[in-house]
């Protein structure tokens, strides 16, 4: 697996699509840029969790034609980390020891996996460190003076 410095969770690919928060918006959309330049990458449930809000959340929705489109330019090329069994046993892992959601226990652990240092979401603590990996949430104004 090639090197990448950091993880997206879902929500950071749901504010480039958020025109109401425009600096998120544009925090956002750098980090995507950055990650499809190489530096970063999403797990398969991020790709699930992204799909699940476009198509019933957003104002308005994503169409099938759409959806289908951004995940073969967008979400199939991020997507570095599966749905495994070694995945679920380091998930339980992660939820024992830090006491996370299952679901957020499945985000970090496919950080992990993938290698990376960062992992930036709005959802978890700021500046938590699993190991080598850190949480960053990249919506708070510290974060962008990091």
């Amino acid at each position: 697996m090639s090197a990448v410095s950091f993880f997206l969770d879902t929500n950071v690919l749901v504010y480039t699509f958020d025109k109401s928060a425009p600096d998120k918006q544009a925090k956002a959309s750098t980090l995507l840029e950055q990650a499809l330049l190489g530096e970063g990458c999403i797990s398969f449930q991020v790709i699930q969790e992204f799909l699940n809000l476009a198509l019933r959340k957003f104002d308005p929705p994503m169409t099938e034609a759409q959806a289908k489109r951004y995940l073969q330019t967008t979400l199939e090329p991020l997507c570095l980390i599966y749905a495994d069994s070694e995945l679920y046993r380091k998930a339980l892992d992660m939820r024992e020891r830090w006491r996370f959601s299952f679901y957020d226990s499945v985000i970090v652990a496919a950080a992990v996996e993938a290698g990376c240092s960062i992992l930036y979401s709005e959802d978890l603590q700021h500046n938590q460190k699993i190991g080598t990996l850190t949480i960053i949430n990249p919506f708070l104004q510290e974060a962008n003076h990091e």
